[in-house]
């Protein structure tokens, strides 16, 4: 099969030869369980495991013991949203305030939430999908136990004012979590700047492996305690019970150490490249730039196509360049992107609005290559609109 170019690293990210290299042998010859520990396949395993938590904490600027290893970004989401609301240390009340453009993870999880007696405020965005910090004051009330906003946003890269946000919660002894999917080992994330109470991270969005992921809990000065959703074993420090998978809590280890290292740089090429793809597509007829020009992700670039069939236009520029019309995880439906009505968007063009994300095997060769596609591409789907 001839793959198109890949330009949709927000979706997922290719497990990097490191981190495979570092996963092989807990398939293997290091087999054992964590939790054995009267022999040396149950230490090795441990060793391993208490390897990788310092290693993500190292990431995140944090203690190792406030890291808690779960399946992925939305296990630890629901983990962080349940165990705060229904924890029996929980006297605030039931009141949620999460950002309209969050992930479906945390809206969907809200939303069956209010069937439970829980009460969800969804605060607007700013036209660039910013957060209003005057909506946010005015949301907050005496039972508001939990505040839900995004580090960087999936389908825009927008960066929101997290420890302004942090600030805010703290003097309202509110619990905050922030969602750190997008942002973890792409820019660099310091929970403890952003006093952020819950931080969730998933491995395959930063070339580690899918089904591995961790939340960063707030040890010092929690204000609620975490009430375990999963149950039966204790593991997690009685937060979150099961057998834990070692080659996918390894290769997220691993994966954070790579990334870590290269933020920096990666940062900076990423950036120059993404400005160059935009800078082009931008001077086409009928595009539009969605999102904070400045303040977001340095490999992300959200665009709208004004006058195309949206369904035509994802199925051309994919057939040599791929790339989404939104998040991977809502692009089963034909709606249009909750993110961008919430930014003011028409349905006919936040459907005809592509994303582009950028990662580390993308070169100037690609994007120029993209460029003259998406071009070409346009050219021919205007000229059929203007001649049926």
């Amino acid at each position: 099969m001839n793959l198109p170019i890949y330009l949709d690293h927000n979706a997922t990210t290719p497990c990097a030869d490191e981190v495979l290299e570092a996963m092989l042998p807990y398939f293997t010859s290091h087999f054992g369980n964590a939790s054995s520990s009267h022999h040396p396949y149950g230490w090795l395993a441990a060793e391993a495991v208490d390897e990788a938590r310092e290693r993500v904490a190292d990431l995140l600027s944090c203690s190792p013991k406030e890291i808690l290893f779960t399946s992925g970004a939305t296990e630890a989401i629901n983990l962080a949203i349940r165990g705060t609301l229904f924890s029996p240390s929980n006297q605030k009340g039931r009141h949620i305030i999460a950002l309209s453009t969050e992930h479906s993870a945390v809206l969907d999880t809200c939303k069956h939430l209010e069937n439970q007696g829980v009460e969800t405020t969804y605060l607007p965005v700013s036209s660039d999908g910013l957060i209003i910090m005057d909506e946010l004051k005015e949301a907050i009330r005496s039972d508001t136990v939990l505040i839900c906003v995004m580090v960087a946003n999936n389908e825009t890269g927008v960066l929101q004012p997290i420890s302004e946000i942090g600030q805010l919660a703290d003097e309202h002894n509110i619990v905050f979590l922030a969602d750190g999917v997008q942002a973890a080992g792409k820019i660099p994330v310091n929970v403890q700047e952003l006093r952020v109470d819950f931080l969730p991270l998933s491995a395959h969005k930063m070339y580690g492996p899918k089904g591995s992921g961790a939340l960063f809990v707030r040890k010092k000065n929690q204000k609620i305690a975490l009430q375990p959703q999963v149950t039966g074993g204790g593991h997690e420090w009685g937060k979150r019970s099961g057998t834990l998978n070692i080659p996918g809590i390894v290769g997220l280890g691993k994966a954070a150490q790579v990334q870590q290292h290269l933020l920096g740089f990666e940062s900076q090429r990423l950036k120059a490249l993404r400005d160059k793809l935009e800078t082009a597509i931008l001077t086409l007829p009928g595009t539009q730039r969605n999102g904070a020009k400045d303040q977001r992700l340095p490999h992300v670039s959200n665009i709208s196509f004004d006058g195309v069939n949206p369904k035509d236009l994802l199925i051309a520029v994919n057939k040599a360049v791929a790339v989404s019309s939104g998040s991977a995880c809502s692009s089963v439906t034909e709606r249009p992107s909750h993110v961008l009505k919430a930014m003011g968007l028409t349905d006919a063009l936040a459907k005809s609005s592509l994303r582009f994300s950028l990662g580390k095997a993308t070169t100037e060769k690609e994007i120029l290559f993209a460029i003259a596609h998406i071009n070409e591409t346009l050219t021919a789907l205007r000229k059929a609109t203007t001649s049926t």
